[in-house]
C-alpha cells in the first residue's frame, strides 16, 4: 500500500526564548492508503497539536510531513488552500454545520469551490446521504436534527470530497454513548468498504478500538503502537487498555 501521510522528525515549540514549551518531540509516523489509524494521549500529550500540524491547522517549528508526497509544510497561500481542498476531509468536534443552510447546502457547500456542475453535486450529495443515512433529512436545517445527525453531515462532508485523508478530532466527545457508537460503526464501515484513510485523535480507548492501528503520545513522544491485526473490537480494546494503564495521566 502507498504511504498517504509521513510525519518525519516533527518538532513544535511554544512561547518566548524565557518560556519555551516543546508539544511534539521529534515525531515521526506513517499512514498507509486505507488505515484507518488511531493517536492517543492524555490532556497535554501533543495529540491534538500534532492533528492540527497535519491539518495545516498549526505549523511544525521543525521537519516534515507529507500528504500524497507532498511536503505541506512548504505550502503557503493560495497554493496550501487549494491543497486542504481537494487532499483533506475534517470531521470535528463541533460538527461545524451552518444552521441558516439545510442539511443539503451544508453537504454541498464542501464541493462549491470545485469546478463541478449543479446537476454533478446533486448526484455526489444524494449518494453520500444515502450511503451515510441521512437521505431524508437533506431539507432541514441543522437546528431542526440531533447530534449524531449533524456528526453525520460532518462525515458526508468530509467523504464527500473522496479525500486522500480524513481527519477526525474527537468526533465523539459530543454524542450520547448510542450516536456515537452509530458514528463510529459508520467510520469503520466506510474505511472497510470505500478504503477510507482516516486519522482519527481520541482520548476514548472505546473509540480507538474501531481503529487497525493506535500510536500513543506521552509528553510529545511517541510511547507506543499496536495493531490490531485479527483481533475483534473487543479484543483490541483490551489491549489498548494494557498500554493506557501502563501510559498513566487522564487517558
Amino acid at each position: 500500500m502507498s504511504k498517504i501521510l509521513e510525519v518525519k522528525n516533527v518538532e513544535k515549540y511554544y512561547g518566548s526564548r524565557n518560556n519555551i514549551t516543546k508539544a511534539l518531540d521529534d515525531i515521526s509516523f506513517d499512514v498507509s492508503e486505507g488505515e484507518f489509524v488511531s493517536i492517543m494521549g492524555s490532556s497535554g500529550s501533543g495529540k491534538t497539536t500534532l492533528l492540527n500540524c497535519v491539518a495545516t491547522i498549526d505549523r511544525v517549528t521543525t521537519g516534515n510531513i507529507y500528504i500524497d508526497d507532498v511536503d505541506i509544510t512548504k505550502l503557503k497561500g493560495i497554493d496550501l488552500e487549494e491543497f486542504r481542498s481537494y487532499k483533506y476531509g475534517y470531521i470535528f468536534q463541533d460538527y461545524n454545520v451552518l444552521d441558516i443552510l439545510t442539511v443539503f447546502e451544508n453537504i454541498a457547500l464542501a464541493l462549491s469551490i470545485q469546478n463541478i456542475s449543479g446537476v454533478e453535486i446533486e448526484k455526489k450529495v444524494i449518494d453520500i446521504s444515502k450511503r451515510i443515512g441521512i437521505f431524508d433529512i437533506l431539507n432541514k436545517y441543522p437546528y431542526e436534527i440531533s447530534g449524531g445527525q449533524k456528526q453525520r453531515i460532518a462525515v458526508a462532508r468530509a467523504l464527500i470530497k473522496n479525500p486522500s485523508i480524513v481527519l477526525a478530532d474527537e468526533p465523539t466527545g459530543a454524542l450520547d454513548s448510542t450516536s456515537a457508537k452509530k458514528l463510529l460503526n459508520l467510520l469503520e464501515e466506510m474505511n472497510k468498504e470505500i478504503n477510507s484513510t482516516i486519522l482519527l485523535v481520541t482520548h476514548d480507548p472505546y473509540s480507538a478500538s474501531y481503529s487497525n492501528r493506535v500510536v500513543f503520545i506521552k509528553d510529545g513522544k511517541i510511547f507506543n503502537e499496536i495493531k490490531k491485526g485479527n483481533s475483534s473490537n473487543k479484543e483490541f480494546f483490551d489491549r489498548i487498555m494494557e498500554v493506557v494503564t501502563l501510559l498513566g495521566g487522564d487517558t
